[in-house]
């Protein structure tokens, strides 16, 4: 079996939930940071403001605006702002927390229920439990987000992370013109979604343009979404996991690797070798009608596109009842926190009320390509098309479940879908086993 990423490499880079840090260095260094400077003595911020995010693009051109617009109001500040490589993020950040030398960092502890052993515990989490974190539950910039996405970010009842936007992506683009050429609606049931593919097959176009190589994860994420509509329902799903009162081999999460194998099928040729970066491309020239990827890729797609064809974006229908279908799963992204070793807490604080209000917030997510996490903001007529399939947050599968670190490599997600012809050799019921197998052996 290939090992694969879950989704693309956007998705991969942004799970920087589990920081490595060693607590106690840290703690170590948030002891002998001092008190002196403005984080001590409150009053207005000034001095240097080190921030680092892990980098994207369009994220780090939305945090150099606001960083310009944080330093126009408060010009005795200067912000130090340090994007990092994805791939050199959690050693940069574990050096920059362990030496007290960062006010603004990335985090995300995850609380892990009470049937999830403490072994399963990210690394977040465990530095929350140790003051790692400053406290922000009762930061003004909080009160600027809606229940369910506090919700989603909160651990053991307080809030560590300001989030900055949200994404989703158990959705497809399609192209709207070779929909019309064929007489084509957007399908709201499995049924209907596989008489879509197949009509556009009996018309050579390749119904679905997947990366095989880096973000074939996400037609699993799609598949799971429908036939596990809400968090509760997902929820269900890794207690009865953890309990033993579900298997993998179960009707239902055997399923979703059908719903995974029948994606495959309608998948460009040889798309197991194809990396996810062209596929923006390939839609573009209408090599396929629909691309399963997430939101934070609209601009690369309408770059591709142009002025070509019109195109939109829908929940991929995997159940066979439309009303769950009707949302879109995502993430929240990026998130934000404070470390208790800040030199410039006062500078930090400041800067994260000042990013959270609405015309400074407005601005960070038209640039950054985030949809808004904040009610009532301003945003593209493409994610506005969006708003009848995102009007409760829900969370996508990789969000709420909890890794197994003791469970063998089929069992990760646990929908072992890089098992799956032909990103592997195996039928979805043969996949199920082997996630079956590993995810036993981890309990």
């Amino acid at each position: 079996m290939k090992t694969l990423s879950l989704c693309s490499r956007r998705v991969l880079g942004r799970r920087i939930g589990l920081v490595s840090v060693l607590v106690s260095s840290v703690l170590l260094a948030a002891c002998s940071s001092g008190t002196s400077g403005p984080a001590a003595t409150g009053g207005a911020p000034s001095g240097t403001l080190k921030f680092i995010v892990s980098s994207s693009d369009a994220s780090d051109a939305g945090f150099r605006a606001i960083n310009a617009a944080f330093m126009k109001k408060y010009p005795k500040v200067k912000v130090e702002f340090s994007p990092i490589p994805n791939q050199n993020w959690a050693a940069t950040n574990s050096s920059r927390l362990t030496a007290g030398n960062v006010d603004i960092t990335l985090a995300g502890p995850k609380e892990v229920p009470s049937y999830v052993p403490a072994s399963a515990e990210g690394d977040d989490a465990r530095a929350a439990d140790a003051g790692v974190y400053v406290d922000l539950t009762h930061q003004a910039a909080m009160k600027r987000f809606p229940p369910s996405v506090l919700k989603a970010t909160q651990y053991k009842g307080k809030q560590y992370v300001v989030p900055t936007g949200l994404s989703y992506y158990t959705g497809a683009y399609y192209n709207k013109k070779l929909f019309a050429k064929y007489g084509l609606s957007v399908p709201t049931t499995w049924d209907e979604f596989v008489k879509v593919c197949n009509t556009l097959k009996k018309n050579n176009v390749a119904p679905l343009g997947v990366g095989g190589k880096d973000n074939a994860g996400l037609v699993m994420l799609s598949a799971v979404q429908g036939l596990y509509p809400t968090a509760q329902d997902k929820e269900a799903l890794q207690q009865g996991l953890w309990q033993k009162k579900v298997k993998l081999t179960d009707s239902k999460p055997v399923q979703v690797l059908d719903r995974v194998a029948t994606m495959f099928g309608f998948a460009q040729r040889n798309f197991a070798g194809v990396a996810g970066s062209t596929i923006a491309a390939g839609f573009a020239n209408g090599e396929y009608a629909m691309i399963p990827d997430g939101t934070w890729d609209t601009p690369t797609v309408a770059s591709a596109v142009g002025s070509k064809f019109d195109f939109g974006y829908f929940p991929i229908p995997t159940s066979d009842n439309a009303a769950e279908n009707s949302a879109l799963g995502g993430k929240v992204e990026l998130t934000l926190a404070v470390p208790s070793s800040a030199k410039n807490k006062t500078a930090a604080l400041a800067y994260l009320d000042f990013f959270t209000e609405p015309q400074n917030y407005t601005k960070f997510v038209e640039l950054s390509g985030f949809a808004s996490a904040e009610p009532g903001i301003a945003t593209s007529a493409f994610l506005k098309s969006l708003e009848g399939y995102t009007k409760t947050f829900s969370p996508a599968w990789d969000t709420v479940f909890i890794v197994n670190p003791k469970a063998g490599s089929a069992a990760q997600y646990p929908f072992n879908y890089g098992a799956v012809v032909p990103l592997g050799s195996s039928t979805p019921a043969q996949a199920a086993a082997q996630s079956q197998k590993d995810w036993a052996a981890g309990q």
